[in-house]
């Protein structure tokens, strides 16, 4: 489909939150709601890519393990397996992505859609019909949990989606400065990226506080200042 934007994930409404406070200091926290990372998992999709090595023949911390390109549409099942994949350092929401049920480029075909600056995790479904991406970073393919330890007590705010436990860790983080509702942040419970993966969600003005669970897959933030973890 020719335009770029969010159409299903555009859905995404004002959820009441359980246990996180959202201090604001102007503006409504009742609106709509609208969405870097360090560890890969296994390959388990179509192998595009390479795998980059050093000098000595051991393999580049940095390199990735490209499953597919950023841009360009892709039969699940037939170019790309299902499962979990990233897409890394993005800018400026330039990246978009689709999940849809069948090819016929209808809006009722998007089962979830995303415009990404930084980073962002999409699980595909073995039920899926085609994935399209455009303009994105290569896709990698990692594990549905991915693993690490995070240490960094700032988060950027415009940095997409941080996996909660190897990106982030669990715990209250504040933003501060925020204007005209413009940073939104979302707990998640997958990458399938549906309304039905939010377990919480906000637009907000001023001052964001988030308490971060350990059952949280996922935390995305955009348009927001730093997060700065406070316990």
């Amino acid at each position: 489909m020719g335009m770029k934007g969010k159409i299903a994930l555009g859905a995404v409404v004002g959820i009441v939150v359980i246990g996180v406070v959202s201090a604001n200091t102007g503006g409504d926290s009742s609106k709509d709601g609208k969405g870097t990372s360090a560890s890969s998992g296994p390959h388990s999709g179509t192998t595009s890519g390479k795998n980059g090595k050093n000098g000595s023949g051991e393999k580049s911390q940095d390199a990735r393990k490209v499953a597919f390109s950023g841009d360009g549409e892709y039969e699940v099942g037939k170019d790309i397996k299902p499962g979990t994949y990233r897409t890394r350092g993005n800018a400026d929401d330039e990246c978009y992505w689709e999940r849809a049920k069948d090819a016929s480029g209808d809006t009722d075909s998007t089962l979830a859609n995303d415009n990404v600056t930084g980073t962002s995790y999409v699980t595909i479904k073995a039920t899926d019909k085609l994935f399209k991406s455009t303009g994105c970073k290569d896709w990698e393919a990692v594990t549905a949990k991915p693993s690490g330890t995070p240490t960094a007590k700032n988060v950027a705010g415009d940095g997409g989606m941080y996996a909660v436990g190897a990106d982030i860790a669990p715990g209250t983080y504040r933003s501060t400065g925020n204007t005209d509702d413009k940073c939104y942040w979302e707990r998640t419970k997958d990458a399938l990226q549906s309304v039905d993966s939010i377990n919480a969600n906000d637009n907000v003005s001023g001052t964001a506080v988030v308490t971060i669970s350990a059952h949280d897959a996922y935390f995305k933030t955009t348009g927001c200042h730093d997060w700065t973890k406070t316990s």
